[in-house]
């Protein structure tokens, strides 16, 4: 069988394990949803605050904190794993936790990947809203939360940016939580782990399948930000109006 033929019989099969709701498939995919949705929940807790607080705040040092959390949206992933395992091994400071091997381990590791992403994006949000805007909310008196509350909604465009860059960010990670999962069938095989296995193995269907899940959510994710976007910049243009 040539080249071409392995890739369509391999398209038509992953088609079928797809449309036949394999349940190795669903398990796969729903782990992987739980995981990277958990982890971009949590980072946007707290790279959203993080990020408005530095962009808003005028401190010494701030340039050089915002170079390193710049670089910090490149970390490699088996470096991040590489720590985790070290810290999250028997023998290290949270042994005693024992979470390696765990979907809470994975999600510690997207966790780390993902909150400098969308620390990132929401200083450059923030930071682009009209200085303008910033000074009026400023004349007015409103408190310090109502004050970043205001600016994050004028910076809403790019934090929904924030979230979708952080989560395709997470969902798309091999490296760290191959390292600290394992890659557990039925327990910690998400996406990514297993399309590599499944690969090594020759599974190519399986493998195809699970490729095309990942691209559908990808696609799924950026049709739901148009979406976003395109309302959220309806409501503006209807707010400058009036």
């Amino acid at each position: 069988m040539s080249g071409w033929d392995e890739i369509i019989s391999g398209l038509i099969r992953a088609l079928q394990l797809i449309f036949a709701m394999d349940p190795g498939v669903v398990e796969i995919t729903a782990l992987s949803l739980r995981v990277s949705g958990t982890a971009t929940v949590l980072a946007a807790a707290i790279g959203i605050p993080l990020g408005a607080a530095i962009s808003l705040k005028q401190f010494r040092g701030k340039t050089l904190l915002v170079s390193v959390i710049d670089a910090l949206t490149g970390l490699p992933p088996v470096v991040v794993g590489l720590f985790l395992y070290l810290v999250l091994s028997s023998s290290g400071p949270m042994g005693f936790l024992r979470l390696l091997y765990t979907p809470e381990a994975m999600i510690l590791a997207q966790l780390i990947i993902a909150i400098p992403v969308i620390t990132s994006i929401t200083v450059s949000s923030v930071s682009g809203v009209d200085p303008d805007v910033r000074d009026a909310i400023t004349s007015l008196g409103a408190s310090p939360a109502h004050e970043l509350m205001l600016v994050l909604n004028e910076a809403r465009l790019g934090l929904v940016t924030s979230l979708v860059v952080g989560f395709g960010s997470a969902i798309s990670e091999v490296g760290a939580i191959m390292i600290v999962g394992g890659n557990l069938l039925g327990y910690t095989r998400a996406l990514t782990t297993a399309i590599v296995l499944m690969t090594n193995r020759g599974e190519f269907a399986e493998a195809i399948a699970l490729g095309i899940v990942l691209l559908g959510l990808a696609f799924a994710v950026n049709i739901l930000l148009t979406a976003i976007k395109r309302r959220l910049s309806k409501e503006q243009r209807v707010g400058a109006k009036v």
